[in-house]
């Protein structure tokens, strides 16, 4: 068996092919377009491969293509490669190698990688959080024309109906003008836009039943459920709760040393979409009976400034276990004191 080492770069693959006893046998490089990839497995036609990438972007293509051509092929996690095995000098050449080595030694640390259809609700989701990020870039870029002129807004909504009204009849100089006119058909625009990707998640999420059962549980309607559902992928891979808290990002980070022992910031893990999807879940979820006392109670106790973020944060961690108990049993949400509990 051949184990190759792949380092993805724009223009290159740097490739390294090790042998079973650990020996280098060849070094050479390939173009990271589906020509290059196809003479590159050519090279090897006959012959037993794993090879090894680096997660980045474009490693998932290069996957798919070696895949393809029969190829064994793991992802790696970069962190955890650099944590496991880290050199003085780091060249493309020198990465290439460490990955052949460390599968002829069946130490990388693979991360799982989601189905194409998974990947294609994972895309839709997130470019529908990305078109309403840049509607919000917009619509704060009016007001800050509007506050760099001294104009105060008197309506609640500035793009509603009267806040259009309002910015018609503005009396700001020409350019300014322009550019508001502009943004708020691009805003217009955006609009259509988002409506028609709510469209097509909610229509894609009616045939899953993850989604369905998410729908269940306080705070997560279509687009929350069908983003979790996507960013999770298939939930057996987590062991626990506990797991799946980690991977949200949810959980604070442990600096442990001899009698030290203290919380620190949250680890910020895992996908941002899935841990922005459950704290913007908390909104509704912290007024359930389930979580509203514990919510309130850490607000309390912790005062106007800490109290709200912690509680909105320790509500997302009671969500998230009850979201793996959802999926792992196949039951929609439950209140305390049903058998069995799938509220934290």
């Amino acid at each position: 068996m051949l184990h190759l080492g792949l380092d993805l770069s724009r223009r290159r693959i740097d490739v390294c092919v090790v042998d079973d006893e650990g020996s280098v046998v060849e070094e050479l490089a390939a173009f990271p377009d589906a020509d290059g990839l196809r003479l590159l497995a050519g090279r090897f036609a006959g012959e037993e491969v794993t090879a090894v990438i680096e997660s980045m972007t474009g490693a998932r293509f290069v996957h798919d293509r070696l895949e393809e051509a029969g190829w064994t092929v793991e992802i790696a996690d970069a962190a955890r490669v650099k944590a496991l095995a880290s050199v003085a000098a780091k060249t493309d050449r020198i990465d290439a190698r460490l990955l052949a080595t460390l599968s002829q030694r069946d130490l990388v640390p693979a991360i799982w990688l989601p189905s194409p259809g998974i990947r294609g609700d994972r895309e839709l989701a997130r470019f529908r959080l990305f078109l309403v990020g840049r509607r919000t870039s917009i619509k704060n870029r009016i007001h800050s024309s509007l506050i760099t002129w001294g104009i105060a807004v008197p309506v609640t909504d500035l793009f509603g109906v009267s806040g259009r009204e309002f910015l018609s009849g503005l009396d700001l100089p020409h350019r300014w003008m322009e550019t508001v006119a502009t943004s708020l058909e691009v805003i217009d625009h955006l609009d259509g836009q988002i409506a028609c990707c709510r469209q097509r998640l909610v229509e894609a999420g009616r045939d899953d039943p993850a989604v369905e059962l998410l729908t269940t549980a306080p705070g997560i309607g279509d687009v929350l459920a069908f983003t979790i559902a996507s960013e999770i992928g298939d939930i057996t891979r987590f062991a626990s709760p506990n797991r799946l808290v980690s991977y949200s990002g949810l959980a604070p980070r442990v600096i442990q040393s001899g009698d030290t022992d203290r919380r620190g910031p949250l680890t910020k893990a895992g996908p941002r979409w899935l841990r922005w999807a459950l704290i913007e879940a908390t909104i509704w979820a912290a007024k359930h009976p389930d979580y509203a006392e514990a919510h309130q109670t850490i607000r309390r106790r912790l005062g106007p400034y800490r109290g709200p973020k912690v509680a909105r944060i320790d509500t997302a961690r009671r969500l998230t276990t009850a979201i793996w108990w959802m999926l792992t049993r196949d039951e929609p949400f439950a209140p305390r004191g049903s058998r069995p509990p799938l509220a934290a």
